[in-house]
């Protein structure tokens, strides 16, 4: 404890430099992190080394990035953000990490999700979480505990999901609260953001919402119900008028990717004050789910190089959960980086992937963590040579198939169980259309491999 506090008093020495000139001091503020992480394989060298990169190019469109969040942004907010996810989510929560991973011979996450709740005010077309139901609900004692377990293990980073997380407000400003070292995400729908909640998000300064949007006015409303783009719009101006950060979160399909990452919405995403956007491939989940949603492979493609073009080109953050699998090895699920929590306290391998063996009422996280099906992910991880078809059941469905079969999972879905060769029969289109051209890129981007 000791050591964190020395840590923590030497990153909040150096933040004190960037409220004077942050353009000019954001160099000291790197000689400080490089200090505080030290050396060896613990230390994210090449990560910090590409951040350095940014700071010291005024004309790299992410150094403007950088500088707008401190422009832009709540000052308290900015440290609160710095010291719980650069300093204890990473500098000091990953070694912690990395030594249960050697003890355990287990996947360790660096992010923990979870469902605080399976209700939902709106009712999306293609969402699986409509299937729930609305009466499932982690208590906040259970939420507490496992964010006790998690910082056990290291884990400083959570994130929401749903259901709609914001449905339980007030827990999860108590949640805040109780544990200021940790930095919570959390996805949603955005239409329950108000001035009060706004206040309490100043307030703990440890809460960021990514705020789900389907694109432009019609394609939102669309999808998620008359009137949802405005509510959007009006959380976004309330957030930018409060100084708070905040992102987006887009899922693009085969009926809107055209609008949803172009330039002109991407531009429109700046404007709102939006420091970050994750996208995310539509997944055909659960009974109801719509296959036609699937994005083809020449969309797919178009979304590959576009996310790197914006990434290249505009102050804004963007992240493909599928097409950046070449950056994190692969498969991120089944506690690798990360793994989910159902508000009926399932664990999953992934947000995507709803079968399970264990249940946080009766396992501890780390039992979990070393049941069949987690290790079967373990032991299986990378799913795929080419990280560009990362995922054991979009892209190799026969492994999912496997995977649950063979470590006795059953489905989390407790109002509509989906059986994994149903899901899977979705996907095996899918898959042999997109391996020739992710094949392609991957030799592209990869020569050496042959």
């Amino acid at each position: 404890m000791k050591y964190k506090a020395i840590k923590e008093i030497a990153l909040k020495t150096a933040l004190g430099y960037l409220e004077k000139d942050p353009e000019k001091n954001m160099p000291k503020l790197m000689n400080w992190v490089d200090k505080l992480a030290g050396t060896g394989p613990d230390s994210f060298e090449s990560q910090r080394a590409a951040v350095r990169a940014v700071v010291e190019d005024p004309t790299n469109n992410m150094h403007q990035l950088i500088l707008n969040l401190f422009n832009d942004v709540d000052r308290d907010q900015l440290k609160t953000f710095f010291t719980n996810f650069i300093l204890n989510a990473n500098i000091l929560g990953w070694p912690i990490e990395e030594e249960y991973r050697k003890k355990y011979n287990c996947n360790i996450p660096w992010v923990i999700l979870l469902d605080p709740t399976s209700a939902c005010n709106l009712h999306c077309t293609g969402c699986w979480a409509a299937e729930y139901g609305n009466k499932l609900n982690l208590s906040f004692e259970e939420i507490d505990s496992i964010i006790t377990q998690g910082k056990e293990m290291g884990v400083y980073f959570y994130i929401y999901t749903g259901g709609e997380p914001l449905v339980r407000k007030e827990d999860l400003i108590k949640i805040c609260r109780k544990h200021n070292d940790c930095v919570f995400l959390s996805f949603t729908n955005g239409t329950l953001i108000d001035e009060a909640f706004a206040d309490q998000m100043l307030e703990v300064g440890n809460f960021v919402p990514a705020i789900s949007i389907e694109g432009f006015e019609e394609a939102t409303d669309g999808r998620r119900g008359h009137g949802t783009y405005q509510k959007v719009i009006h959380a976004m101006e309330i957030l930018k008028k409060k100084r708070l950060a905040f992102g987006l979160s887009c899922c693009y399909t085969s009926k809107n990717i055209d609008s949803i990452a172009s330039n002109e919405f991407m531009d429109h995403m700046i404007d709102w004050g939006a420091k970050f956007v994750w996208y995310f491939h539509y997944m055909p989940v659960g009974n109801d789910a719509a296959p036609e949603l699937l994005p083809t492979p020449e969309q797919r493609e178009y979304m590959y190089h576009q996310i790197r073009h914006i990434r290249a080109t505009k102050p804004i953050f963007a992240m493909d959960f599928q097409n950046d699998g070449e950056f994190v090895g692969g498969c991120i699920a089944g506690g690798r980086r990360y793994f989910h929590i159902n508000a009926n306290g399932d664990m999953d391998p992934c947000v995507f992937i709803h079968y399970s063996d264990s249940n946080i009422r009766e396992k501890t996280l780390l039992e979990g963590l070393q049941s069949p099906i987690f290790m079967a992910y373990h032991d299986g991880q990378p799913f795929n040579h080419n990280h560009l078809r990362p995922c054991p059941m979009l892209e190799n469905p026969d492994l999912l198939r496997k995977i649950v079969k063979e470590t006795g999972a059953r489905s989390t879905d407790l109002q509509s169980p989906e059986t994994v060769d149903h899901l899977c029969d979705k996907c095996e289109k899918y898959a042999a259309c997109w391996k020739p051209k992710a094949d392609e890129l991957w030799r592209q981007s990869h020569p050496e491999d042959k």
